[in-house]
């Protein structure tokens, strides 16, 4: 794990000029534990994986130094040299992730006079429009699997100048549902090549396959919930009763705003009609909503004009919500890593936030393996009116904290899979 001092400016980091003026228009005032040791590395050229609470500042962690490197080299890769070519490849899991990230590059490029040409591309909207932003090819490039090789079968953009890959939500990216993309992405890439990993969580199996990827990178671990500014905590509830508790969180807490996490697509509506019934005007966000109408809604969320926002998990990887107070966990999510990236949303860039997950006797065991996994121990507390029974009623006990993980069957088919991930990596890279 590398340890260093926080230097007290960006300057201290090596940034150029441009770059330096643009952190102090957007009051960047100091760099962040993950800015101060991901930005020397990456400038220096080597792989990299780091890992840091949500909110912490990734994307500038990664962003700055790839601007610096394209400014400062522009002259040898000049847009008079022919083909659709790409240098910086950002490749991201969810559609609102590549276009906050690629928003947030031109921000810092504002002193870069137009140099440095960024593009977003994604599903959901028109292939067309993005094949004629790519004309002429594109310094940075963020973009989702899935759109990108759409992109390419169509000639529209070529990866075999790229010189810096980027995966962020690296543990999203390099799990099973995204092999066969990545696999085919990689296959187009050039041998050499920058890569970079960012992630808030990086489960077994994915640091596994890291190894295999990267060429000894440097490794940058910053996760830590005593450093957070986030409050967590957990109310149970009698079956059944979920709504009621949460309709009147709502009102009795009167929060600017509250992002709540549901697993369905139909249980966002569902919850939104039964909050209106309670007085408790609600959107939502999901995938089964076009593309404009979820840049509309989180636009509208982010700007604070919706009070309250119901979301799957596509609302729960990387998006930045400024001073968003709460998020409440009405379902569980599925996956422990997921529970980080949902309660990030909240206690970003320093601000205070609470996460709220709402249990019943049908959740109590999933909410213990989520502890564990996570290396977190929350007091079960319970709400005035709302009381349940004592079988769910306290708090984690010694008895509930992680264990070392037996040898077994079941684990030595988990790291064959992981040996399978890595064989089809190390095939294409």
């Amino acid at each position: 794990m590398t340890s260093i001092t926080t230097p007290a400016n960006f300057t201290e980091l090596g940034l150029i000029p441009p770059l330096l003026a643009r952190l102090t228009e957007l009051e960047y005032l100091q760099p962040t534990p993950i800015q101060a040791q991901a930005i020397p590395s990456i400038l220096a050229g080597g792989d990299l994986i780091a890992g840091a609470n949500t909110g912490s500042g990734k994307t500038a962690a990664f962003a700055l130094p790839i601007l610096q490197h394209l400014h400062t080299q522009k002259p040898l890769s000049s847009k008079s040299s022919k083909g659709n070519y790409v240098t910086g490849l950002i490749l991201v899991p969810t559609r609102e992730l590549a276009k906050q990230v690629a928003d947030s590059i031109k921000s810092y490029a504002v002193h870069f006079n137009g140099e440095v040409k960024t593009t977003a591309v994604f599903g959901g909207v028109s292939a067309n429009t993005q094949m004629l932003a790519l004309r002429g090819g594109t310094d940075i490039l963020v973009a989702t699997p899935g759109r990108l090789l759409d992109l390419i079968s169509s000639n529209a953009i070529k990866l075999d100048r790229v010189k810096t890959l980027v995966l962020d939500e690296a543990d999203r990216m390099l799990s099973l549902g995204f092999t066969e993309e990545l696999s085919a992405l990689l296959a187009l890439l050039p041998k050499k090549k920058q890569i970079l990993l960012f992630s808030a969580t990086f489960p077994e199996e994915v640091q596994a396959l890291t190894q295999e990827l990267l060429n000894d990178p440097v490794e940058i671990q910053l996760q830590s919930a005593d450093a957070s500014t986030l409050v967590q905590r957990v109310f149970t509830v009698n079956k059944g009763q979920k709504t009621a508790l949460l309709a009147s969180l709502i009102k009795q807490h009167q929060w600017r705003q509250a992002l709540i996490f549901v697993n369905a697509k139909n249980s966002c509506n569902h919850l939104a009609e039964k909050l209106s019934k309670r007085g408790i005007s609600a959107q939502v966000f999901h995938g089964d909503k076009g593309q404009a109408a979820r840049t509309r809604v989180l636009d509208a969320f982010k700007a604070g004009e919706i009070e309250v926002l119901i979301a799957t998990d596509i609302a729960a990887r990387g998006l930045d919500i400024e001073k968003l107070p709460v998020v409440i966990n009405f379902d569980l999510p599925r996956s422990p890593a997921d529970y980080m990236h949902r309660i990030g949303r909240s206690g970003r860039a320093g601000e205070v936030g609470l996460a709220l997950s709402l249990i019943d006797v049908d959740d109590y065991h999933h909410f213990k393996v989520i502890e564990k996994k996570n290396k977190i121990w929350l007091e079960r507390e319970q709400v005035a009116g709302f009381e349940v029974a004592e079988v769910i009623s306290g708090a984690s006990s010694a008895a509930d904290k992680p264990m070392a993980k037996p040898e077994g069957s079941a684990k030595k088919k988990h790291k064959n899979k992981v040996q399978i991930n890595a064989h089809i990596w190390r095939r294409n890279s």
